[in-house]
């Protein structure tokens, strides 16, 4: 069945929820998905969706975890697909594989703004989603059910949201719906006045009046992640939610209660004052939060029972027994051939991941890496990166890009999308003196020793808790350069006081860990009461791997923002060929200036 088939069987009073899953960057993460897919389908979903990243970059793993729910889970599954900067191949390979799978629904979305004419893809005659969707339609009749989104505040590229209003976005939309889509998901919001608004506006249209619309909603689980989404979304929050959140910002444990809370105020709200009915989920690969929200909402408690799946003796979760499951997230010796068996200790396995720290989380979490699973990509439209980053000409004004952003003169770069952490203070002098020599720092921390868990500065996680960090710098290096940092180094290398990983373009990857996919060096971690230690931030071999190939893509993405004979072209791609990425970790804490004080000998 089709979403729109499902919805309109549902009961007058009932309300549905769906579940928003992105491919994770890793096997371990994948297989780790699916026990929590599992877990997640006695919420009764009406359907999931399955992002798909920018230009085409996740096809293989977008198709293969959508074939995965549609087929071995048996949940109704919508396959995004963003059409700019994609291969028209790939969209017809994409089509034809879902079709064959029994998928039914695709949610087609534009994705990045389309490149200038110097870089168009080739063979991809698609420039907006409607031009996707009269494709889809033209190709395949009816066959599928399409998606679109709408935007109760109004969609904005880059991070100008001064033109941002839903009204002007309206005829998109119209013209969307008439090409053929026949139901729109809403990007997040927190405020339901916005969405209440919005869905007034949309039922004043001739077209759009008996579209189906789907409210989006994001669960709130750490504080960095909640000011992220929003900026990036430019979803406005209600003052009284933000001044909730902003005061328990370093007690993660509260943030998530009240994010609950807040969601499903929410819930309540549109539920009361619009004809939504149902709500999907951004889960960002994680459960527990979205558990708690369904269950803690008299609206979608058993939301969708009359149309849950059938639960068939041949499914290989269900006929394994309690204990047959090895400790959520230590999967590496699962065959890739053998889906994980179900995991019934579902307070271990929902929140073992409950502190992931993006791409230096734990790399076989299922919500590992970017938050919103798209992929890395410039979040800004050329014009506005050439605004923000100026047209480098030389090494020395690439240095000046990065020690802009560190003086907070720029708020972004082509790796980092939000501010900088507070703790960058307390080593802020060194990182000026690091990226003046040419090395282009992305991320760091300082040492820690046994700091409170509610310092405004370090803190993290639940409370009356210890937080422990090791010194770790990562940044780009001119090959001679860490050639010359390695000697520098030799001792505190070979006796590991110092570990690396050190990657190029070509992927090829250095370092001095053991060679075991498993081998994980903790960076930060953190002692609380009545909890084992949590490590929300590592470092392995999986995860620098994955990040390395997207790190140097980016240089490449920013390169492409100028003419391709152009000085700051020949630049940017100069250095993508020609320096290293470098990961670093001092692994005596109790030594805060010592990893410093070595790389500025």
């Amino acid at each position: 069945m089709s979403v729109v088939e499902r919805i309109q069987a549902l009961g007058p009073d009932e309300k549905f929820c769906s579940f928003e899953f992105f491919p994770p960057k890793t096997d371990a993460g994948f297989r780790n998905l699916l026990a929590r897919l599992h877990r997640m389908r006695d919420l009764n979903p009406l359907f999931v969706s399955v992002t798909w990243g920018a230009g085409g970059s996740t096809s293989e793993k977008s198709l293969e975890l959508a074939v995965t729910c549609q087929q071995l889970l048996g949940i109704s599954t919508v396959l995004h697909l963003t059409c700019t900067n994609t291969n028209k191949a790939i969209i017809d390979d994409a089509l034809s594989r879902a079709k064959a799978a029994g998928i039914r629904n695709i949610l087609a979305l534009r994705g990045d703004p389309p490149r200038t004419r110097e870089y168009w893809t080739p063979e991809c005659s698609f420039r907006t989603a409607v031009d996707l969707v009269r494709y889809i339609r033209a190709q395949y009749g009816d066959y599928f059910c399409i998606g679109v989104a709408g935007y109760p505040e109004g969609h904005v590229d880059g991070s100008d949201g001064a033109e941002q209003d839903p009204k002007r976005d309206l005829p998109y939309l119209e013209e969307k719906v008439a090409a053929g889509a026949s139901f729109v998901v809403t990007q997040m919001f927190f405020d339901a006045d916005k969405y209440v608004a919005f869905e007034k506006m949309v039922r004043a249209s001739p077209v759009l009046k008996d579209v189906v619309l789907i409210p989006g909603l994001m669960p709130i689980t750490t504080y960095k992640v909640f000011t992220r989404a929003t900026k990036l979304s430019h979803a406005s929050v209600p003052a009284a939610v933000a001044e909730q959140l902003s005061s328990a910002a370093v007690d993660d444990d509260q943030v998530k209660k009240i994010g609950v809370d807040v969601l499903s105020q929410l819930v309540a709200d549109v539920s009361a004052r619009s004809a939504a009915r149902g709500f999907h989920f951004y889960t960002l690969n994680l459960e527990r939060a979205v558990a708690a929200i369904v269950e803690s909402c008299p609206e979608l408690r058993g939301s969708a029972a009359r149309l849950s799946r059938s639960r068939a003796s041949s499914d290989p979760f269900e006929s394994d027994s309690e204990t047959s499951a090895p400790n959520a997230g230590k999967v590496e010796s699962v065959p890739d051939s053998v889906p994980l068996v179900r995991d019934r200790r579902v307070t271990l396995a929902a929140t073992w991941d409950d502190f992931p720290n993006g791409r230096f989380g734990d790399a076989s979490s299922p919500a590992y890496g970017e938050i919103d699973g798209y992929g890395p990509s410039l979040k800004l439209e050329p014009p506005e990166a050439v605004a923000v980053w100026g047209t480098p000409q030389s090494v020395a004004d690439v240095s000046r890009v990065f020690i802009d952003y560190l003086s907070a003169k720029i708020s972004s770069l082509p790796w980092v999308s939000t501010e900088l952490s507070p703790e960058t203070a307390l080593i802020q002098e060194q990182l000026f003196e690091l990226n003046s020599r040419g090395l282009f720092t992305l991320a760091s921390q300082p040492a820690v020793d046994s700091c409170p868990s509610s310092d405004s500065i370090l803190g993290w996680g639940p409370r009356n808790g210890r937080i422990f960090q090791k010194s770790f710098v990562e940044f780009f290096v001119p090959k001679t350069e860490w050639e010359r940092l390695l000697r520098l180094m030799d001792k505190d290398i070979s006796d590991k006081t110092i570990t690396y990983f050190c990657g190029n373009s070509k992927g090829e990857i250095t370092t001095n860990m053991p060679h075991k996919s498993s081998q994980r060096t903790a960076i930060t971690w953190g002692v609380f009461p009545s909890k084992e230690v949590l490590q929300p931030t590592v470092i392995d071999r999986q995860s620098f791997q994955a990040w390395n190939e997207e790190a140097f893509g980016l240089w490449l993405d920013w390169a492409r923002c100028y003419a391709p004979d152009s000085p700051s072209y020949r630049l940017l791609a100069g250095i993508h060929s020609d320096y290293y990425l470098v990961s670093i970790v001092h692994n005596n804490y109790l030594a805060e200036n010592a990893l410093w004080d070595t790389l500025l000998q």
